[in-house]
């Protein structure tokens, strides 16, 4: 019977290493010696404890090669037991101190002995080792083991459970109660079916049964459980049963992975791939995907259904066939120009269906390989038949309206020339009779010096209509003259003819101060002789309306506006009210009373003449007694 030290004592922990120790750890040199060391000391204690002659020469030899053993291994026990047996031969054996051995044959039979006695202790000593460190490797690896499978078990991203064949918990891990929402105090007083959701429980349930009879051994499906907090976990459960030796059922092993985040994927898949088809339906479109190396295209969701695709997959050969025969060179062109990468594949192209024929916008980008070859196309095609009959009724209607306005041009240019010639031929006719008037109220009036009063009024009066009535008709002329004849473009030094008209109106009228500024520089393309008579009508006015104006000032310059250039012509005159500017460039129509300021209203309407017929625009700023500013573009 063995007794074992209480585990603490000094007698365990001396044991204990003594179990545990582990000869290879040390160096030979540390272990022969020591091993030597030990012999020695044992034969000295041999002859000390008792005389040669005495029995049992080789036991405190025996008892050193056994600690050297436990001490340095196998090989160290028998390089003690072979010193051992040299020094008892030389000391204890007769004659002393000698190898000569009287009786040799005894020597060697009790030297044999003592060798296959020794071999067997120490062998036995190096066999208990090495199971112990077998044992102790084994231990350690069990421990290693299972301290994994504890942290599989424990630290595993999903869920495990064991359970009893009653549903009562025998170890529940971290993250099962992460998943469901409770600690492990909580689950061991739970059953699975009080947080399974109801929905899901009968099926569980059936599975369960079926695996305990027999008829499966595992099952896997997607469940809920309802967590905690109250909202729905998805996991997919895997369920297995543990049996005994006996194939009696022991105990049940569940795997949980939490798979929301994947079911909410799935229903946003769901959902998007939905309100993808109705945006397909809705715009006319489908998607789709080729694959290169096998020239098969497929369109994605259903969406050739949308268009009325015969199907869903086509070969290469297939669209070609399809594509217009007019169309086909230029589709092919581009679609190898795009796999080559040097342009994007954006086309319009016809499809035959039978006799019907459609149109459609094709877009398409490529994914690539590492070494930039096109591997795969994603694209989506559109019909856009409606379309493209309404740009080819379009451009008819454009065609023909544009028709409808050459000929309306053509129409109102040949009434606007006969009106310009009417015009003219009417004012050029008007002269006569005005001089016949005018001329025999000028000789009544010279031979009949002794006229009254009354009659000598009258005349006036018809002469002063006359007069009135000739410079109404040479306003008529000059707005004819303007309107008529091929416009000639070329530069114009708008300064230079500025500076010559205010000078020769500064000459005209020597006793008006008028302080007037032209800036230098100022160029325009157009026709001369024109644009002179528009600086002239417009300075004409700037000097007019200025004739009451104490400090008069009139200005010439250019300005930037909307991209264009202006060119401006300011006084500081008596201006007029911009809600009756819609008369100011009407022929014959006046803004101020003529005792004000004298003129027939053709100026202006002059001006605007010049500058419509060189394609530009003419706009005035103006307020009553602050002046007036008018500029114009050259188109």
């Amino acid at each position: 019977m063995t007794t074992s030290a209480p585990t603490g004592s000094p007698a365990h922990r001396y044991w204990q290493k003594l179990v545990d120790w582990q000869p290879e750890r040390r160096s030979a040199l540390n272990r022969y010696t020591v091993a030597l060391l030990v012999t020695l000391l044992a034969a000295w204690l041999r002859m000390e404890l008792a005389p040669a002659e005495s029995g049992g020469r080789f036991i405190t030899l025996s008892l050193a090669a056994a600690v050297s053993a436990l001490y340095g291994g196998f090989r160290v026990g028998m390089f003690s037991t072979a010193v051992g047996m040299v020094l008892i031969n030389f000391l204890l054996v007769r004659p002393y101190f000698s190898f000569s051995i009287e009786n040799p044959v005894e020597a060697f039979w009790l030297n044999l002995w003592h060798l296959i006695t020794q071999i067997v202790v120490v062998g036995s000593i190096a066999l208990m080792q090495r199971r112990n460190r077998d044992l102790r490797g084994a231990s350690k690896l069990l421990e290693e083991s299972k301290r994994k499978l504890e942290d599989t078990f424990e630290q595993g991203a999903t869920g495990m459970t064991h359970s009893h064949i009653d549903g009562r918990w025998i170890r529940v891990n971290q993250t099962y109660c992460d998943i469901v929402g409770y600690t492990k105090a909580e689950m061991l007083g739970m059953h699975f079916r009080d947080f399974t959701h109801p929905q899901d429980l009968a099926l569980d349930m059936n599975q369960l049964q079926r695996t305990l009879d027999g008829e499966i051994t595992h099952y896997s499906f997607e469940k809920r459980y309802i967590h905690k907090r109250g909202h729905t976990v998805w996991v997919h459960l895997t369920l297995s049963l543990v049996r005994t030796e006996a194939g009696e059922p022991d105990y049940l092993i569940a795997v949980v992975q939490d798979i929301t985040a994947r079911k909410a994927t799935e229903e946003a898949l769901r959902t998007n791939e939905h309100l993808l088809r109705q945006a397909h339906a809705l715009a006319g479109l489908a998607s789709w995907k080729a694959d290169l190396a096998t020239g098969r295209f497929v369109t994605l969701a259903g969406s050739h259904q949308v268009l009325g695709l015969p199907s869903a997959e086509f070969s290469g050969e297939d669209l070609l066939a399809l594509t217009h025969p007019d169309d086909q060179p230029r589709a092919l062109q581009l679609w190898s120009l795009a796999l080559q990468g040097k342009t994007s594949y954006h086309i319009e192209y016809r499809l035959m269906f039978g006799p019907d024929v459609r149109w459609f916008l094709v877009q398409a980008e490529f994914e690539r390989d590492a070494n930039g070859r096109a591997v795969r196309a994603l694209g989506v095609i559109q019909d856009i038949t409606a379309r493209k009959r309404s740009e080819l009724e379009v451009q008819r209607l454009h065609a023909s309206l544009e028709q409808r306005i050459r000929l309306r041009t053509q129409a109102l240019e040949a009434a606007y020339e006969e009106l310009e010639s009417y015009s003219y031929a009417v004012a050029h006719d008007l002269r006569s009779p005005l001089r016949i008037i005018n001329g025999f109220a000028q000789a009544l009036r010279e031979d009949n010096p002794s006229m009254e009063n009354d009659s000598q009024a009258h005349l006036e009066r018809i002469m002063g209509a006359s007069k009135k009535m000739g410079e109404l008709i040479d306003g008529l002329l000059t707005l004819s003259q303007f309107a008529r004849g091929e416009l000639q473009r070329e530069p114009v030094d708008i300064s230079a003819i500025a500076t010559r008209l205010l000078e020769e109106s500064a000459t005209t009228e020597p006793q008006r101060q008028v302080q007037w500024r032209v800036d230098p520089g100022l160029q325009a393309l157009g026709d001369p002789p024109l644009v002179e008579a528009l600086m002239q009508n417009l300075l004409h006015n700037a000097w007019k309306y200025t004739a009451q104006t104490p400090l008069a000032s009139v200005r010439v310059y250019a300005q930037r506006r909307d991209g264009k250039t202006w060119f401006c012509v300011s006084d500081n005159g008596a201006g007029f009210d911009m809600a009756r500017a819609a008369k100011l460039f009407q022929p014959f129509q006046r803004l101020h009373m003529p005792n004000e300021f004298s003129g027939l209203g053709i100026g202006l309407a002059t001006a605007r003449r010049i500058v419509q017929r060189h394609s530009g625009e003419l706009q005035a700023e103006a307020a009553p007694g602050e002046g007036a500013t008018f500029r114009f573009t050259l188109a």
